[in-house]
């Protein structure tokens, strides 16, 4: 099946910007416009080590027996948890690269990823506060665009996307 042409320029997306700047609210909006014409995956980049298991239940008891990746499988969900994060590789693009590969492998038509501001994916900035927090937060290229939570328009951006507008 070939893709169409707005399917060839789009990229995964990194939203990125300061701590409560609306981030993950506006991956909400454009989450739920997304999936409406195509299965959307996130990817959360995390500053500090989480549990994301339950201690002492099954899943859990399996990756402390020493396996490297577990896979949950529930009646409505499934999950993956795997013992490789950012701090197993000297360059944490590896790792984000090595997901969307995955994600893209998968079917996925959207990959929005939170964070990962050093990485070679667009960026769209977000900011909680004016220009001069915009202008101030460092990123690596290429940023298509920036905005405050208070201004932006999720749906304008998300069609954007689709058409892969957003990305020239």
């Amino acid at each position: 099946m070939s893709r169409s042409p707005a399917e060839m320029k789009r990229q995964p997306l990194c939203v990125v910007g300061p701590s409560d700047s609306g981030k993950t609210t506006f991956l909400e909006s454009l989450i739920d416009h997304l999936s409406t014409v195509g299965q959307v995956g996130t990817i959360k980049s995390i500053h500090h080590d989480i549990e994301p298991d339950t201690p002492g239940k099954d899943t859990y008891r399996h990756r402390q027996a020493g396996a490297e990746t577990v896979v949950g499988v529930t009646p409505s969900l499934s999950f993956q948890i795997s013992t490789n994060g950012k701090a197993d590789t000297e360059d944490e693009a590896d790792i984000l690269e090595a997901i969307v590969s995955d994600l893209k492998t998968n079917g996925y038509q959207f990959i929005l990823i939170e964070g990962f501001h050093a990485s070679s994916y667009p960026k769209f900035i977000l900011s909680d506060g004016g220009e001069a927090d915009l202008t101030a937060y460092d990123v690596s290229p290429p940023v298509v665009g920036r905005t405050t939570r208070q201004e932006v328009d999720s749906e304008a951006i998300a069609s954007a996307i689709i058409d892969g507008t957003l990305f020239q």
